[in-house]
């Protein structure tokens, strides 16, 4: 079985051979159809992260898969996978064939593309939460998106206009406006004219923030005197500065979201939207790459050189 493995941090992943998973009571075997790249496991291959599998490990926290033997799942049955320790502190995703727990995996009841299925997970349900539980959305509210054409951004684009929300995407800059739905508004953060009329006017009720980065402070006072703000990501850097007075005054509530807290909730919504992702209401972008590029799709991702998610096809 070949599986790509971590043998040092901050390396390049290494195509392996490894032995064959063995079925034990209570686990499944399953064949690993794809599985996703995604900034997790970046974050989790620094070392730095508060989990750190032995190494040598196998990353990935997501895919897809089908059932191969099973006491739960009839064979053939398309599950996902919902471990929350895969890729974490064992073993995960990129490899051919796993044994896992049979309560680590979801069954799909509409089959879905092998790709689709292992990435829309995290972004769909993340933005759902986020927009719904979260940050309370309403018809009719204003709310700004930042990362607008990433995974999680362009999930919560979707699911706000679908909400009745009004939406501002904000983009890095001018050239992935194109990117952007038709009909969406987009302010390029590059544009500087476009930044000032935002802080100027203050229009969102609600800022889904997926990058972080120095730049959320400055995001923060988009929002309209007693908004919320949910954040989720933070491609863009992990620290930010406030002017506590300022923020005081604004009452602008700043709101963590975490899915690891929320996994119940998350199943409860994927199946909820899986007709949609099926039927391509709700639109997946999926990038694939073969196990023997694993290491340039990892290297895509950190470049922010993937449109959509970044999968490995077995």
């Amino acid at each position: 079985m070949r599986a790509a493995r971590i043998h040092g941090w901050n390396a390049a992943p290494v195509i392996d051979v490894l032995a064959e998973p063995v079925r034990r009571p209570g686990e499944t075997l399953v064949r690993i159809d794809a599985a996703t790249v995604g900034h997790l496991d970046v974050t989790v291959a620094t070392g730095e992260f508060a989990l750190r599998p032995p190494l040598p490990y196998v990353p990935g926290v997501e895919g897809s898969a089908t059932v191969l033997e099973s006491d739960v799942f009839a064979p053939g049955t398309q599950v996902i996978f919902r471990d929350g320790a895969m890729g974490l502190d064992r073993d995960g995703t990129w490899r051919e064939r796993a044994a896992v727990p049979d309560d680590a995996l979801l069954p799909l009841t509409i089959r879905l593309d092998p790709g689709v299925a292992a990435t829309f997970f995290v972004p769909t349900t993340t933005a759902y939460v986020a927009l719904h539980d979260v940050g309370g959305l309403r018809a009719g509210q204003t709310v700004l998106i930042s990362g607008a054409t990433g995974a999680v951004g362009s999930m919560a684009v979707q699911i706000a206009r679908a909400a009745g929300a009004d939406v501002i995407a904000l983009v890095s800059r001018a050239a992935r406006l194109a990117e952007l739905p038709e009909g969406v508004a987009g302010v390029a953060l590059d544009d500087k004219d476009a930044v000032a009329k935002l802080a100027a006017e203050r229009p969102a009720d609600l800022l889904l923030d997926t990058i972080g980065g120095s730049g959320l402070g400055e995001r923060i006072g988009w929002v309209r005197f007693g908004g919320k703000v949910a954040c989720l990501g933070y491609t863009a850097g992990t620290e930010f500065t406030i002017d506590l007075p300022t923020w005081f005054f604004t009452d602008v509530a700043i709101l963590p979201v975490n899915l690891l807290s929320r996994e119940e909730r998350a199943r409860e919504v994927a199946l909820e939207l899986l007709p949609k992702i099926a039927d391509g209401t709700i639109r997946v972008e999926v990038a694939e790459f073969p196990l023997d590029r694993t290491a340039e799709a990892l290297e895509r991702l950190k470049a922010g050189r993937v449109r959509g998610r970044a999968v490995i096809r077995f």
